[in-house]
């Protein structure tokens, strides 16, 4: 099928348009590379622009406010603009970004620009899970969206450490410098196989507030608060909690957390399509269970990164598995508004977490952080079974 005819929507493919969804997988790869790889070269970049290293470490919390503050702003705005050439403006923001980041000896330019980045991000996370949705029949649904939000895990778990070692062997300037060439690639090759869908008509836009309240909505806004502000305490604060259970090597436990994940998304991305609700429940379960074992026997190594693995095939599937349950919630028609008021609460459930492991950490000890963030966790699994007629149905019935 030509890509003229998804346009106009008469159809979409039995199969999965296996390159548009890589084209938006590398997207969502791009976005994360872009917020995170000045964490990994604060020593260089300080230098370079004059500053402390708190102070780069700034360019990420920039990105992360402007991305939490632009997303439901700017897809209200752009909302009713066709979805490819929305797409091919947030990745040439991201790529002038980068470029002038790789170019600038003024660290206010290179705030600004991070900014910029951050405003594209939050664009861009907002139509990601819609347009998959958009491009697959509703029984496939799932499956596109694990192989989009893929991109991510694998930025996470390979991406950034080797963009970090690319830095330490050619130089960071280089590596802001590839990865805007990457974002220029990327605008060719989704002119070339990501099909262009028309942006939603005056008469058809439902406003924010409605589409906030639309029947289950609320139930998996709270999913994703709960999921994230549990996930946060023990995540943002893995290596203090390592060294509390006599386990120094926090880059062996982030590496088994980040090689599970990859697990999470290849089950999810084979089951969500027929047993959603049972495999959230079961993802949920898994991330709870582990917080008493990591609470009370972590001093054995091999329960420490048995639990840390389990932790990350459960929360690896999750993000799937959640947001597949909001574009059938909502519908493909208002998926991006309801993604772009689930990426504002899953920012704020990141901040919000991180700051509550942070009180529990400093008032409580490491010891504490399991503890903590097991109610929340049972808080969102709790919530999946009591929310069943809307949002998480038995049996899916995709908008």
């Amino acid at each position: 099928m030509s890509t003229a005819s998804m346009a106009k929507g008469t159809a979409v493919p039995a199969s999965l348009p296996w390159p548009g969804l890589l084209a938006l997988s590398t997207a969502a790869f791009t976005a994360v590379m872009t917020e995170l790889l000045p964490a990994g070269l604060l020593p260089r970049m300080a230098p370079a622009l004059g500053v402390s290293e708190a102070r780069v470490g700034f360019l990420v919390t920039g990105y992360a406010l402007a991305s939490f503050a632009a997303a439901i702003p700017l897809t209200a705005l752009l909302r009713g603009l066709p979805r490819r050439q929305v797409l091919v403006g947030a990745l040439l923001g991201f790529a002038v970004s980068n470029a002038v980041v790789a170019l600038s000896s003024s660290y206010v330019l290179t705030f600004v620009m991070r900014l910029l980045a951050g405003c594209m991000g939050g664009l861009l996370w907002a139509m990601l899970v819609g347009y998959a949705a958009r491009m697959v029949p509703a029984e496939r649904r799932g499956r596109a969206i694990a192989i989009v939000l893929a991109g991510i895990t694998l930025a996470l778990s390979l991406g950034v450490p080797a963009g970090t070692a690319l830095a330490g062997a050619v130089g960071w300037r280089t590596a802001f410098g590839v990865l805007a060439g990457l974002a220029v690639l990327l605008v060719g090759w989704v002119r070339w196989r990501v099909p262009g869908f028309a942006g939603e008509a005056p008469h058809a836009r439902v406003p924010l507030a409605r589409v906030a309240v639309l029947p289950g909505l609320p139930a998996v806004l709270s999913v994703t608060l709960f999921l994230l502000l549990g996930h946060q305490v023990m995540y943002t604060y893995v290596a203090p909690f390592a060294s509390h259970a006599g386990f120094g090597r926090t880059d062996v436990v982030l590496l088994v957390f980040g090689t599970a994940t990859v697990a999470g998304i290849w089950i999810t991305g084979v089951l969500v399509d027929r047993r959603l609700r049972a495999t959230l429940l079961a993802a949920l379960a898994l991330c709870a269970a582990v917080m008493p074992a990591l609470g009370l026997y972590a001093h054995a190594p091999a329960v420490l990164l048995g639990s840390v693995a389990l932790w990350g095939v459960a929360f690896g599937g999750a993000p799937t598995l959640i947001q597949t349950a909001l574009v059938d919630t909502s519908g493909p028609a208002h998926a991006d508004m309801a993604t772009s008021l689930q990426a504002t609460v899953y920012n704020a459930g990141i901040a919000a977490g991180s700051l509550t492991g942070g009180v529990a950490l400093e008032n409580l000890g490491p010891g504490a952080l399991p503890w903590t963030a097991l109610p929340l966790l049972t808080a969102a699994l709790v919530t999946v079974v009591l929310a069943r007629r809307h949002a998480f149905p038995a049996a899916r019935v995709p908008a």
